[in-house]
């Protein structure tokens, strides 16, 4: 038992949380998918051992690293390629990569190892099996990768200015789990302590990533990183659209995520004792901040532009941290703040009160899928909608820039698309991510006098997969993004943005309204610094 149980204040409402102008200003926390990975990682004081190195001194060839996690033993079997520069691209139709990359499950053989360097570079084209886990493809920063390189050689270390601005030597394209292109469905590996949580193998297989690109490169160089560099450089990933729907369509996923990251919150709002230590850690943690911030520049002007006003008004709040009277003071000061102020500060109180959150981690996956009773008639959906869903009903889909968008799912690489109704062809291939407009006309089409839900859908099949949704919101408050995501204003970046900061995602670098690079284990103790002290990487700033 904690002898100091925080007193739960109420939860933020969904109503607040669950819009796409806050979700896209989310920050991760520590209870980001990748930090609770490292937590586990280092309270077992894991050791990455490198069990095969066969690399050209350009660095082609393959290496395998093994470490040991919850009882288990995995492996990550890397395959570095010699690509030309006109084949290297961000894009998921991309056929080459730089390096490919094998999760397996136990130690590989020769002959696991044959197999997976003949496959792992053909990606989607490969042949995979039930103990290769996880699947991914990373290009380098070729700028950060020279520069690393022709320092080292030179003798001398990398411009920290640089590491500091790029952050990574490589960035993944994708990162594939859970069946896909033959490799192991998740619940194969589902009940395993250390990747129980949500995409630890993905979280597992990037950390290894990048211990890979740090001894690569400094083969390549022939000479060691200073530790500091070393631990500022991360893993970039470029990130599309295909990740904007995964929180559409995982609404319980959803849930638990907010729900835990919101209960967090209020636990450390609601205590009643703000020591001297946690007054020394908030001011710690809000300088760190504000050094972040100040490190982070994006070449896209609009979105350097939030980042600049939130700069300005971080360092507007910081006196909020001299002498602070109690959490609950702290919070209350910054609701008169701007989304993206809230949002950081919500994440920087979380992270102050470890013993109060950490346990929350054990609710965020989804191990049996929704449960929810069913409606005992067409009243009780109308009175579901009329309390769950006015948000869905107060909009007119009938006006074109409300119905602007469709999604659908591209034919040549079956990943998710965004199109314009009005401008483009394949609106008849919608998939239904419109759920705001579908539970408006199923409100519209109820009748007025309750009859049988199997009667109702009878006479409206087209109903069902929204009376599902209703159902939904009803057992999981937190299931459903707040907006109409067909409206012209829709910004799957926001939707993105919220997916990647539960990862564990820092410096996010828009491209577009469709896509962002970020960086993951920015700051991330190294491989050789795996021990339960070291958990101190929230929003990382260069040391010099």
């Amino acid at each position: 038992m904690k002898d100091h149980a925080p007193s739960l204040v109420p939860l933020r409402p969904p109503e607040t949380v669950l819009r796409l102008s806050r979700m896209g200003q989310m920050m991760p926390t520590r209870l980001s998918f990748l930090r609770v990975l490292l937590r586990r990682l280092c309270a077992e004081r894991a050791t990455i051992t490198r069990r095969a190195w066969e690399m050209s001194g350009e660095g082609h060839g393959r290496a395998v690293y093994s470490i040991a996690l919850g009882g288990h033993t995995y492996s990550l079997v890397a395959i570095s390629n010699d690509l030309p520069a006109d084949q290297r691209s961000d894009r998921v139709i991309a056929t080459a990569w730089d390096a490919a990359f094998v999760l397996f499950d136990g130690v590989p053989g020769p002959q696991d190892i044959d197999r997976i360097a003949a496959q792992a570079p053909k990606q989607e084209g490969g042949r995979f099996g039930p103990r290769d886990l996880v699947l991914s493809r990373a290009n380098k920063s070729v700028r950060m990768w020279e520069a690393t390189v022709a320092a080292l050689r030179a003798g001398r270390q990398p411009d920290p200015d640089m590491i500091r601005d790029i952050g990574y030597l490589m960035r993944t394209t994708a990162v594939y789990g859970n069946g896909k292109f033959g490799i192991a469905d998740r619940h194969l590996i589902a009940d395993r302590p250390g990747l129980d949580g949500p995409f630890a193998a993905e979280m597992l297989t990037v950390y290894l990533i990048r211990h890979f690109t740090l001894d690569l490169v400094q083969h390549v160089g022939g000479a060691p990183l200073d530790p500091n560099l070393a631990r500022h450089l991360g893993i970039g990933n470029a990130t599309g659209l295909g990740m904007a729907p995964f929180l559409v369509n995982h609404p319980v996923l959803l849930h638990n995520w907010m729900q835990a990251r919101e209960t967090a919150l209020a636990r450390v709002i609601g205590r009643e004792t703000l020591t001297d230590t946690h007054a020394a850690r908030l001011r710690d943690l809000a300088h760190r901040a504000r050094a972040h911030l100040a490190d982070w520049h994006v070449p896209a002007e609009d979105h350097d532009a939030i980042l600049r006003q939130l700069e300005v008004d971080w360092d507007a709040f910081l006196p909020n941290f001299d002498a602070p009277v109690s959490f609950a003071a702290l919070w209350t000061a910054g609701q008169s703040q701007s989304v993206s102020l809230q949002e950081l500060l919500a994440a920087l109180l979380i992270e102050a009160c470890p013993d109060d959150v950490d346990d929350l981690t054990a609710d965020m996956g989804d191990p049996h899928g929704p449960l929810v009773p069913p409606f005992a008639d067409t009243h009780a959906i109308t009175s579901a909608i009329a309390r769950d869903w006015a948000w869905a009903l107060n909009c007119d889909y009938s006006a074109s820039d409300q119905c602007r968008r469709f999604w659908y799912v591209s034919a040549a690489k079956l990943e998710p698309r965004l199109g314009d109704r009005f401008a483009e062809p394949g609106a008849e291939l919608e998939t239904p991510l419109d759920i705001a407009r579908r539970v408006a006309r199923l409100h519209a089409d109820l009748p007025a006098q309750a009859i049988p839900v199997s009667a109702f859908t009878a006479q409206h099949p087209e109903h069902a997969h929204a009376i599902a949704r209703v159902a939904l919101l009803a057992r999981y408050p937190y299931a459903e993004i707040r907006d109409n995501l067909i409206a012209a204003t829709c910004r799957p970046i926001d939707m993105l943005r919220c997916k990647l900061s539960f990862f564990g995602a820092t410096t996010f670098d828009p491209k577009s309204d469709l896509w962002t690079r970020i960086t993951l284990a920015q700051g991330a103790p190294l491989g050789d610094e795996l021990r339960p002290e070291i958990d101190d990487w929230w929003l990382p700033v260069m040391e010099r």
